[in-house]
């Protein structure tokens, strides 16, 4: 069970205010010694990194994901040095329980290191480290912090380096989360099919630079923006791709130092059947160890989508614009009442806070993009940064897609008086007198119809002296939507991907 842990240390760095160093344990690293809370399962460095890096206040258990891709890949390491016989049953056994509690979700509160943090991620390494050591101590039957018996660095950090495991973690975090995002898109996309669907009998006017353009049907509107989540979905699996390849094995800088030549190999395919993902060993371990490319393409993707989110919640907002003195074309669910001095007024707050998040992703990938050009040399020491804004973009990505759905897409109602009202007043309507009388004389009439107030078809009626018969039939709204035929419509329920969904 895990203990409630304070957040600060306190006054003397060293241990929480009020607490007698009898509720602490001592231990020692490199640097020293310092008293640990007893009942921590974390250890000394952690301690250090607590103390070290008070940044943001979020932690590394503030990403689930990620916790479970450390786990994963520490349970890997161990059955795979115990394979090649470097481990032994007993100890393999420990990690690999404790490595499963935090599988399944356990032990949480014990990864206290802050998500940005010096040292290329050593401190979220060490942090898993020592959980892990402690938890597997308990297991078999020894005081935490008895690391005679089973060592943090020698035991659940066999065979590896930080600069191996941390990078495989954020990938694979990556993936996890990445495939949530991909179900939360295919929800929204359903949403607005959904809508299409219900709206592909309703007319109204298209409109370009917020102008009048011609006619087409709401269903059009909403089918194009599933299209448009359904397209992100595909490059989001493709980005997906390119993070699966991983460096486990390199150690150090990527040449292996300190792992068997069989390690690699077989530290990636136990890491697949333990996390249930396709992981893939780079080629050249040298250069995956300090290539951050895919972070960047990824985070492209991230911004990508992020852009066409607030794209369609620009459009939510204007459509239902009013109620009364705006577009008022669709109406969005009311969430909450909009204004603490304005009675009755109900502003589009599930839109407006979608956009929102589209501006933080589109900030956070240019953080991505200048923490990949600063790696140096053998190794990019600024992964901790890049990782926080990649997860954080997922996370709210992935809220954002599910909000937008089920509190406001679902929920849409189309006003279709106003929508016709607005067709049978444009001057749009225009275009389709081009094929009988030329663009000069549709022009003319569609400027008359402005300076005198009337509709299209009557100024057309005076300039041409055509029929009422002749005229609504040239000018039926209904005979201007024809699109052209797509080749591959989309079909959110039927689409299929490489990673499984």
């Amino acid at each position: 069970m895990d203990s409630s842990l304070p957040d600060n240390p306190g006054a003397d760095g060293n241990r929480q205010a009020g607490q007698s160093p009898a509720e602490h344990r001592m231990e020692s690293d490199c640097l020293g010694s310092l008293p640990v809370p007893a009942d921590a399962l974390y250890g000394i460095q952690t301690q250090r990194a607590i103390h070290n890096y008070n940044i943001t206040g979020v932690r590394i258990s503030h990403y689930p994901e990620f916790i479970k891709a450390l786990a994963a890949i520490k349970k890997a390491a161990a059955l795979a040095n115990n394979r090649l016989g470097l481990l032994d049953d007993e100890r393999t056994q420990a990690i690999a329980y404790a490595c499963d509690q935090l599988l399944a979700g356990k032990h949480r509160a014990h990864f206290r290191v802050d998500v940005i943090q010096g040292g290329a991620g050593t401190s979220s390494n060490m942090n898993a480290n020592e959980v892990i050591a402690n938890l597997a101590l308990e297991r078999l039957g020894h005081p935490r912090g008895d690391y005679a018996r089973l060592h943090p660095n020698n035991h659940v950090n066999l065979s590896q380096s930080t600069n191996d495991v941390y990078p495989t973690a954020i990938r694979l975090a990556l993936v996890y989360m990445g495939l949530n995002l991909h179900k939360a898109m295919g929800r929204l996309a359903r949403a607005l099919e959904d809508r299409a669907r219900r709206f592909a009998h309703i007319i109204k006017i298209g409109r370009t630079q917020l102008q009048d353009a011609v006619p087409m049907t709401l269903g059009q509107e909403f089918h194009a923006w599933a299209i448009m989540v359904g397209e992100d979905r595909q490059r989001l699996v493709e980005a997906l791709d390119l993070v699966r390849e991983i460096n486990l094995g390199g150690t150090a800088i990527g040449t292996g130092i300190n792992a068997p030549d069989d390690y690699p190999a077989l530290a990636v395919k136990l890491l697949c059947e333990v996390s249930g993902q396709k992981m893939i060993l780079a080629e050249n371990l040298v250069e995956a160890t300090q290539d951050a490319g895919a972070y960047v393409q990824f985070s492209g993707v991230l911004k990508r989508t992020a852009v066409k989110l607030s794209k369609i919640c620009n459009d939510l907002r204007l459509l239902s614009s009013g109620p009364r003195c705006g577009l008022g074309e669709i109406k969005l669910p009311e969430m909450a009442p909009g204004s603490s001095i304005m009675p009755g007024k109900v502003n589009p707050v599930i839109p407006e806070v979608v956009n929102q998040i589209a501006f933080q992703v589109i900030g956070s990938d240019l953080t991505v993009t200048l923490a990949a050009e600063a790696g140096q040399l053998e190794l990019n020491a600024m992964e901790p940064v890049l990782a926080h804004n990649l997860f954080g973009s997922l996370m709210l990505l992935k809220r954002g897609c599910l909000t937008l759905a089920d509190k406001c897409v679902s929920g849409i109602e189309a006003d279709e008086a106003r929508c016709r009202a607005f067709v049978e007043q444009s001057l749009g309507l225009a275009t389709a007198l081009v094929p009988h009388v030329g663009y000069e004389s549709a022009s003319h009439i569609a400027r008359a119809a402005l300076h005198k107030g009337v509709s299209v078809a009557e100024a057309a009626a005076e300039m041409l002296g055509w029929s009422a018969e002749r005229l609504a039939e040239v000018l039926d709204p209904g005979q201007m939507l024809a699109p052209l035929p797509s080749p591959r419509p989309y079909s959110p329920d039927g689409e299929e991907c490489s990673c499984g969904i």
